[in-house]
């Protein structure tokens, strides 16, 4: 069994060139999970795989990560082979935020009755959630205010950030498998977001070795990132994973 990372997009909300943030986990070579869905990650996801996506995970509710949802819901609503069979797994914290920015807008289609979330099986998630066999775990990282953005992690085969300063803590529990780690990280931080100044300072150097950057601001940016020695996401790139370990068991 063979399984992938697909970097849908790697830039900034800025970034519009370099797609919104986004990916898709695949096992043997098909799509089986996809992280956020900005408007750009949607068209990429579309591309790519010439269908819409039947299962994604939400790290967080800024729009560059799930604006694409709403042209999900239209795309998906009006279809009865799909309609209601998309598994959209949300940290529990987040669904308020979510059902506010895309759900809670009278009259969701022109016609009337219809709810937002009938295009969708919810499935809320706190420490992680099984899908397709496969345990993931979900945690909480720094963007902004405390639990509003979580990571995920495929144990011994992947962690994704999503966006966050440094998270030594988190990593020190949830990438302690050998993991891939595709983190967030700009040329320069913010109170949002981390520079490469900030996980030079913060990550050992095994540890920042297994790490590959993305959502950061310009391809020049990557470029300087590159020259410093750190492998940098492109969009469109497929990153071979390990396969997970012990998927079968949660914690």
């Amino acid at each position: 069994m063979s399984w992938a990372l697909r970097f849908l997009g790697v830039g900034s909300s800025q970034a519009v060139e370099l797609g919104s943030a986004a990916a898709v986990i695949e096992r043997d070579g098909e799509a089986l999970l996809m992280i956020d869905c900005g408007q750009e990650a949607f068209t990429a996801y579309l591309a790519r795989y010439a269908s819409t996506p039947t299962a994604l995970f939400i790290t967080h509710v800024h729009m560059d990560h799930v604006a694409g949802l709403e042209r999900l819901f239209y795309t998906i609503y009006f279809d009865p082979a799909r309609c209601g069979k998309v598994k959209l797994y949300v940290p529990a914290a987040i669904v308020p935020y979510l059902h506010g920015r895309l759900a809670d807008y009278p009259g969701v289609i022109a016609e009337g009755g219809a709810n937002w979330w009938d295009a969708f099986q919810l499935v809320p998630v706190s420490r992680g959630f099984w899908h397709a066999g496969v345990w993931f775990d979900v945690f909480p990282v720094r963007h902004h205010l405390p639990d509003t953005a979580f990571g995920l992690r495929l144990r011994g085969s992947l962690v994704w950030t999503g966006d966050t300063r440094p998270i030594p803590e988190m990593l020190a529990s949830h990438a302690d498998a050998d993991e891939v780690i595709a983190h967030d990280c700009a040329l320069h931080g913010n109170p949002s977001h981390s520079g490469i100044d900030d996980l030079e300072r913060e990550y050992p150097a095994p540890l920042l070795a297994r790490c590959v950057l993305y959502h950061y601001a310009s391809t020049d940016d990557g470029a300087q990132l590159r020259a410093r020695g750190h492998r940098v996401a492109a969009a469109g790139e497929l990153l071979a994973l390990a396969e997970p370990g012990a998927a079968g068991a949660a914690p």
